[in-house]
This record gives structure tokens, sequence and C-alpha cells, in this order.
């Protein structure tokens, strides 16, 4: 996470959104509804949200009809195919956890068939974890905190709290995707940041002492294997949370060179343990953080060919700068991966409230940090805290405590839940973009404030993200290889569509 927030004025921030599906009043404390229309052969299914809340996940049904002479037709092609998509979700922090574990048994179960049915919930497929803790754990600690390597364990504090959860999504999902990022290495692995000679026995900032590459190394590969050993696989890590922020409560400074090292040990290490975990690079924001020396931060380390074979691709944070970065970056690295892997939502947005979060952000972080992202490669999207309370807790001294969660519970009952923008920007995505879909091409009608993005999905069926960012009504005709069909999005709305032409 971030610790100073006037980096969350940049573009492609974060934002929040509130409702139930249907026609919403706008309360936001109904769940919204997980169950697709009634009838799904032969027809299209779409849902809708949009910014006034007049609509919020609206389910619907679309006949096909014939539209080859439309002018407002967009062609689908799926002989023309691009990456991957992995998934979409939130993370999965001690602080999500802790609340989560207050709900009664029925009450969690419910939430989580909701959010991770991949079938009839909203399909949520992809979990970030911090490996140790973070700003959002219950404490400060990481998995080897008395000094060598041969004292690792994944903490109690983890086994009871968060341990529980997993198992249960895991249970619902069993193809959940978990990406893991520490916010520190053990403190006695490191050195004062400016010498690179003293100890640095803190959990803010601090440099990693290349003396204990090779154990910091051995430190990621027990994690793996320990989660895995639990039945948690792990299908990809970064090595460093925001590797460039040296002031959040639990942080590590890691500027590129250190990392282009570190990976040298790390990859070997990997391989040598039969690890298939992919391996990310920095994990940061569009701007470098405006760190001089430190901007194209990833493309330093795939130069070096020995490092590159160890590195799938990079991850990103919209706290600063903007998504048009990674077109350079797809440009310079066209063969690597590219995954969005944390934006927050939270007062220092709009007038600060629940309901201004929402009318400012929600059709800004669906253009900016989903479709701006899929867009550019992008073959994933996690967002931040799954669930705070009401009080934007559990957090850490020094750690965020603006934050909204993509769900929020009430603190005085642990049931009554309100559903943020990324609750939303999420599952319109994972409700029809199924894990090992394709994007694939999709041209022809445009229109001032009309993006969209389509793809097809492992089972054969089509999806269409869309988003309408202008003041009115737009009818867009859909044209797959063998059917079509007509659909109205509302005016300032996102709406996301599937349909099969079996």
């Amino acid at each position: 996470m971030f610790w100073a927030l006037a980096l969350l004025l940049f573009a492609g921030c974060a934002c929040s959104s509130k409702g139930e599906a249907g026609d919403g009043d706008g309360n936001g404390t109904t769940p919204p509804s997980t169950t697709p229309p009634a009838a799904t052969t032969g027809k299209v299914e779409a849902y809708v949200t949009s910014q006034n809340l007049t609509k919020t996940f609206a389910a619907s049904e679309i006949d096909f009809s014939s539209v080859s002479m439309s002018p407002t037709k967009i062609t689908i092609d799926p002989n023309t195919k691009y990456q991957d998509i992995d998934g979409f979700g939130a993370a999965l922090t001690g602080a999500a956890c802790y609340n989560i574990m207050k709900m009664s048994a029925e009450d969690r179960t419910k939430f989580l068939k909701e959010t991770f049915d991949p079938v009839n919930g909203m399909g949520f497929s992809f979990i970030r974890m911090h490996i140790g803790g973070s700003d959002f754990s219950m404490d400060e600690y990481t998995c080897c905190d008395q000094k060598g390597i041969e004292f690792f364990e994944i903490p109690q504090i983890e086994r009871d709290g968060i341990f529980p959860v997993l198992r249960e999504i895991m249970k619902i999902n069993p193809n959940i995707k978990i990406m893991g990022s520490p916010w520190s290495c053990p403190r006695w692995m490191k050195v004062n940041p400016d010498d690179m000679k003293s100890e640095w026995n803190k959990w803010t900032s601090g440099r990693l002492n290349p003396k204990y590459y090779a154990d910091y190394a051995k430190y990621f590969v027990l994690w793996v294997q320990e989660m895995e050993a639990e039945g948690f696989p792990i299908y990809a890590i970064t090595m460093q949370n925001e590797p460039l922020n040296h002031g959040n409560s639990m942080s590590l400074y890691m500027p590129w060179e250190d990392q282009l090292a570190f990976i040298k040990h790390l990859g070997p290490a990997f391989e040598k343990a039969g690890i298939k975990t992919k391996i990310l690079l920095f994990d940061h924001n569009y701007n470098y953080d405006n760190k001089a020396g430190q901007e194209r931060y990833p493309l330093h380390i795939f130069a070096d060919a020995e490092a590159a074979k160890y590195a799938d691709g990079s991850a990103w944070h919209s706290y600063g700068g903007n998504v048009s970065e990674l077109d350079y970056i797809n440009k310079m690295a066209p063969g690597k991966s590219i995954y969005f892997t944390e934006a927050s939502i939270g007062t220092w947005i709009a007038d600060g409230t629940w309901d201004g979060v929402l009318k400012a952000c929600i059709l800004n972080d669906f253009e900016h940090n989903f479709l701006g992202v899929l867009s550019r490669n992008g073959s994933g999207v996690i967002m931040w805290n799954l669930m705070l309370d009401n009080d934007r807790k559990p957090y850490r001294p020094g750690g965020c405590a603006t934050c909204f969660g993509a769900v929020e519970i009430n603190n005085k009952d642990y049931k009554t839940l309100r559903y943020s923008s990324h609750y939303y920007d999420i599952a319109h995505c994972s409700k029809v973009v199924k894990a090992g879909a394709k994007r694939i091409k999709s041209s022809g009608y445009t229109t001032s404030g009309l993006t969209y993005e389509a793809f097809q999905n492992p089972d054969g069926s089509y999806a269409v993200l869309a988003l309408n960012k202008s003041n009115a009504d737009i009818t867009v005709a859909f044209e797959g290889p063998s059917k079509g069909f007509r659909f109205t999005i509302p005016a300032a709305s996102i709406a996301s569509l599937r349909w099969s032409e079996k």
C-alpha cells in the first residue's frame, strides 16, 4: 500500500461505489444479485451498473437479431487473439480476513459464495496476499523474525486468521489464483538504505543486504512450498510491494538495481526447487514515484538476459502516473506479461463520503484500471482490501486510515454490508470474462464516451466489457461470427455481456 496520500490524486487512482442489484435505491446494503438470467441458452446475458445507482448490477436478457446493416455495428472477431486472461479479484489481507471471520458462519459462507462462486456468484478468480505482514495485517511480522533462515515458519496469526477464509474460498472456487507480495523482508536482512552497511532494525524502509540474497531467495521458496503443502497453490509472486516507497508502515526500498541482482538468486532457487510460480517485477506506480534513475524500472531488468529469463512480466499500481505508461512497456518488452495488482479507494476523493466517492470514481476506475489495463496486454486486475469495516479498520499504525474496502461491513453487527465501486468493477469483469479467456479483436462503431473490449472464454462463449461515459444512452449492435444483437448501454454506465453461439 501507500503512505503519502498526495499520490492518490493522480489519474486512475481509486474510487468507490455502492448499491444493490437491479433498479437500485442507493442504500448499498442489499447484496448484489449473483443469479444469472433464468434462460441463458439462445440469449445474451447482460449486467449494468450506472453511476447514479439507478441500476446496480441489473441483470437482463437480450434476444439475438440481425445487425448486418447497422451503422452502429461492432464486430467480434475470435480469429484475432491477444493475451490470456488470468482473472480479477481483490486482496485477501489480514484485515479483510479479520472482518470476514467476525461474521456468523452462515453469513460468511453466503458472502464468499456470492463473491467467489464461478457459476452462481460473481466468480472472483484472483486474490493477492501479503507474504508476512502489511499495513493491513493484524501485526508487523515476517515468516522468519528470528535470525537464521532455518527458523522460517508461517506464523500462527495467519494460520488462525487467514487460512480458514482461504480454505473456504478454495472450496467454493478450487481454481482461484493466488499472488503473493512481501511488504518487508525480515529486519535482520536489512541495511541502512543510505550507506548499505549499518543494520536497519526497523519495519519501515531499509534495504536488502546483499549478503542475504541467498537466504531471502530461500525464504520465497519456503513460503511457496509451505503454502502449497497447506493446499494453497501460488500462481505468482512479486519480489516487493511498492519497492520505491520508503514510508509505508512495513516497507523495503528495492530499486531496480537490487531487484536485478536479487532475481538472479531467486530464479535459480525456484528452478532448483521445481517451483513454477511466476516471478513478476516492480509492483508499483506508473510514475515510478518520481524517483530519479528509477524510470522504466522493469525494462532495466528485462534488458539483462540472465535476469529476464526468470521474469514472467511486471505488476503495476495506479497511485501515480497514467496507464498509458504500459504502452511503452509493451513496445519495449512485447513478450512479457502485465498485471494490475493494487488500487485503493477512500475519503480523500470528492467529498469523502461513500456516495461522493462512487459518483466521482466508479466509471473512472473501470476505464483506467480495468479496460485501460486489459487493452494494454493486461492478464489480470486485482484491487486492494476485499473487506474493511465502517471505520475503515483494522489497519496498522502508519498505514492508511482513510481507505475503503471493496466491501464494507458494519462493526456493530458484523452482518450489514455495503458494496463499493471496486466490488462492482471486479464483478462486471469476473462474471462474464472467465479465467483462461483470451482477449479478441473487436472493431467498428465508435462514438464519444464509448469504450469496449471483447473476449472468448474457455467454453467458447463470448464476452464484452463496455463503458459509456457520455450523458446519453448509446445503442450498439454487436455481431459475432454467426449471431448478432442490439444493446442499449445507459448513460454513465458500465455494461458486461456474455453469450454463446453454439
